[in-house]
């Protein structure tokens, strides 16, 4: 990923082409990265964004799980878990500025965030059933938050994508802009929640991302305990290795 500065909004981009996929190292590197301006008293708002203009990120980077011991995918999943217990806990504004696809754990990064743009030929979804996979507890748990539980339901058990215009229909969305404007919009949108007062912003995030070590140990426990059973399990390994050959 890359990280600059643009008048006081930290920008951090996901770049690792085709399809800004999220392996492990890059995980670790955004959990360090709010976890670390978290304790600071004057940590900038932060922007995500990825590199291109095809893929936010396709999430999880599947080719890292090939040839992997079975405890690969619980470690995975726990530093997966510890991105999302960070992004929740970040006092200060996020602002998610979505260049293309934002699937499987995109997905889930855009939920934890306290806004969204995104381009028109954006796509949204979670097709992790369709590909042997499954998200993390916590991003499925945030998703019913958000998006309502049956409607986080549909999507979660078809697999099914959606396009920008339904993204904002059903509040994942806030703005559809152009490509050329995205970054743009999206910085001065960061800007303007950062000019609040920090006391008073990170106060508000608190109360109403509510967090709580034993229910976070709970999502992580389900996770794992998962991640587990389906890692070997003869259906959900065929449903992976189709998905590697297409």
């Amino acid at each position: 990923m890359t990280v600059a500065d643009r008048t006081g909004v930290l920008v951090v981009t996901l770049d690792r082409p085709p399809a800004n996929a999220l392996n492990r190292a890059l995980i670790r590197s955004l959990t360090g990265l709010f976890a670390g301006f978290a304790a600071e008293p004057d940590a900038p708002p932060v922007m995500l964004t990825g590199h291109g203009d095809r893929f936010f990120t396709a999430g999880g980077d599947i080719k890292e799980l090939e040839g992997a011991a079975h405890t690969e995918i619980g470690a995975r999943m726990r530093d997966f878990h510890a991105l999302l217990v960070a992004m929740d806990r970040f006092p200060r504004p996020v602002v998610c500025a979505v260049n293309g696809h934002c699937v499987g754990g995109g997905m889930e990064i855009a939920l934890f965030a306290d806004r969204v743009l995104a381009v028109e030929h954006a796509q949204f979804g979670f097709p992790e059933i369709n590909h042997g996979l499954l998200p993390a507890d916590k991003g499925i748990q945030r998703a019913g938050q958000v998006l309502g539980t049956r409607r986080a339901g549909k999507m979660l058990l078809s697999g099914e994508l959606f396009d920008a215009h339904r993204a904002r229909e059903i509040g994942l969305v806030d703005t559809i802009t152009g490509p050329g404007e995205l970054l743009d919009q999206a910085v001065a949108c960061a800007l303007a929640a950062g000019s609040k007062a920090p006391v008073l912003y990170g106060a508000l995030k608190q109360s109403l991302n509510a967090p709580d070590d034993t229910r976070d140990e709970a999502y992580l426990h389900r996770t794992i305990a998962s991640a587990a059973a389906y890692f070997d399990d003869p259906a959900a390994r065929e449903r992976r290795e189709n998905w590697k050959k297409n």
